[in-house]
């Protein structure tokens, strides 16, 4: 077991797609910290990952790390992230068969069905980002593409807090909400286009105004820059950004293993720990971990002295 205790606190992941994502594997650092787990994922993959959360042939990424046995996921629920409410979808979508059995599939959805079912959220995962023409380079993005890249990987943690906000506040040792970002959001990185690069400087800003919004009802916002990995979404970008995060690999001791490590650790701790902290690996001259401030400073009441037995 991973030496923290996350026991009796539910984890909500989101943007789940596959086994071999980073929200895959910091659900399964969350579990073996002793959290409770539930997923969202796409209503169009919500097949692929029940398949793999049962297959005999997936069993082996489904291990814990820490000897901590094997991923159990508590429930699997549908959520596309561009509706706030099922009033929001549009009718191309409603009549579309891989969506329809899934019912609300909206954030609100999602939302009322983990309310009645768990009652609170104690860690929100957002692992969550799309354009449509990530391919492209920023002068040739069409205005559509670039709204949809904002929409659904920069807004959707707004949503998605706006709508967990009655499941987070107020609890007990507090709640955290967890989102990834990426060097593109702070410079220009060719290949990383398609509106991605300013979705995640979006992403940035809003994860500053959540926490300094949300700090005083005891919700935490943070973030983790990863640094380079070969997902399947990195894969998706073409053959050079794949060239580019493989190149990384081999540069940085952080990341010589092609499985991510530090952000799934650093997500565990982070759903304990009552500091806002920015994370930062791959291509940086420091890398590693800088603490930002204290939540005190967004008005959270973590800023505090630390109590015998707890982590530094």
């Amino acid at each position: 077991m991973i030496p923290l205790d996350l026991n009796g606190k539910l984890a909500l992941v989101t943007g789940v797609g596959d086994n071999v994502g980073f929200a895959w594997y910091i659900a399964k650092a969350l579990q073996a910290a002793g959290a409770r787990l539930v997923f969202a994922c796409h209503p169009r993959l919500m097949g692929i990952v029940e398949n793999i959360l049962e297959r005999d042939a997936d069993a082996d990424t489904r291990v814990l790390p820490f000897g901590a046995g094997d991923l159990k996921v508590e429930k699997v629920l549908a959520c596309d992230v561009s509706f706030d409410t099922f009033a929001d979808v549009d009718e191309k979508t409603r009549n579309d068969r891989r969506y329809q059995r899934h019912g609300d599939f909206s954030i609100q959805g999602m939302m009322d069905t983990v309310a009645k079912d768990f009652g609170a959220v104690d860690i929100l995962i957002h692992s969550i980002a799309f354009s449509p023409e990530i391919t492209k380079k920023a002068a040739e993005t069409s205005r559509q593409a670039y709204l949809t890249a904002l929409s659904v990987s920069s807004y959707s943690l707004t949503a998605l807090l706006r709508a967990a906000q009655p499941l987070m506040e107020n609890r007990p040792q507090g709640a955290v909400a967890l989102g990834l970002t990426y060097l593109g959001g702070d410079r220009v990185v060719p290949h990383y286009g398609g509106g991605m690069s300013t979705a995640k400087a979006a992403l940035q800003m809003d994860a500053k105004q959540l926490a300094s919004n949300l700090g005083p009802k005891k919700i935490r916002v943070n973030l983790i820059s990863a640094g380079p990995y070969a997902s399947r979404a990195a894969r998706a970008i073409g053959r050079k950004c794949e060239a580019k995060n493989q190149s990384s690999l081999m540069r940085n001791r952080i990341f010589r293993i092609e499985k991510p490590c530090v952000a799934p650790a650093m997500a565990a701790r982070l759903g304990i720990e009552r500091r806002l902290y920015r994370v930062r690996t791959g291509n940086r001259k420091r890398r590693g971990i800088r603490r930002l401030r204290h939540s005190r400073r967004c008005g959270h009441p973590g800023g505090r002295e630390k109590s015998p037995g707890e982590l530094p």
